[in-house]
């Protein structure tokens, strides 16, 4: 039998802390949530792997280490609403809801959406609602958010997700240039976003955040 317990120590103290991921909500969440329940089932074997996790469909679970550092640039507060944009099986959103007031988790695959509101539910995550539509749509009814989270690559924020991030609230994502990433952090102002690079990591762009492509004859 699979001892999940052990690996998931390993993967905080060898993934998670050596990346520089040290605020105690951040830890305890992951040492906690249990990541095999939120991975397709043929890949609970390499859920604690340094490695993105395939979810079909062009979609992919960030690794551990990815998620950790965007958690702690966030920086989320006990009375914060988060807003977990492609959240897939919902692991990411049981991680986030640890440190949040609420988390609304937004996934438009019917069939992730529907599995992830059970687990949510099984794991304790009873802070985090699911949310089934576009992912560049967001969740506006339950909004506005201080924190947005986006769990996959972006080349561009649509201005719908940014309408819905309050005054002094913080967004992060992974923005793709080709093959490479960066993790950037924007915060809110009354003169709109201001951004700052804080980490390299990549991922598969999500529906709806690809850039509009110039059309030429």
């Amino acid at each position: 039998m699979t001892d999940f317990a052990t690996r998931r120590r390993m993967m905080v103290d060898t993934q998670v802390r050596p990346s520089d991921v040290t605020k105690f909500p951040i830890i305890q969440a992951m040492l906690t949530v249990p990541r095999e329940a939120f991975v397709p089932d043929p890949q609970r074997d390499v859920a604690y792997a340094d490695a993105m996790i395939d979810l079909g469909e062009g979609r992919a679970m960030l690794e551990p280490r990815t998620l950790a550092k965007m958690l702690d640039a966030a920086a989320i507060g006990g009375d914060e609403m988060v807003l977990d944009v492609g959240s897939g099986l919902g692991y990411s959103a049981a991680v986030a809801a640890r440190m949040a007031e609420l988390v609304v988790a937004v996934e438009e695959a019917a069939e992730l959406a529907d599995e992830a509101q059970t687990l949510l539910m099984d794991n304790g995550a009873d802070n985090a609602v699911l949310h089934q539509g576009p992912l560049a749509q967001g969740a506006a009814e339950h909004g506005p958010y201080d924190v947005i989270l986006i769990q996959g690559g972006v080349e561009q924020v649509p201005e719908t997700l940014v309408e819905q991030l309050k005054e002094g609230g913080r967004i992060v994502a992974v923005f793709m240039e080709g093959a490479l990433g960066t993790v950037r952090i924007g915060r809110k102002t009354a003169a709109g976003l201001s951004w700052r690079q804080a980490f390299n990591a990549t991922a598969p762009v999500l529906p709806g955040f690809e850039r509009e492509r110039a059309f030429s004859l």
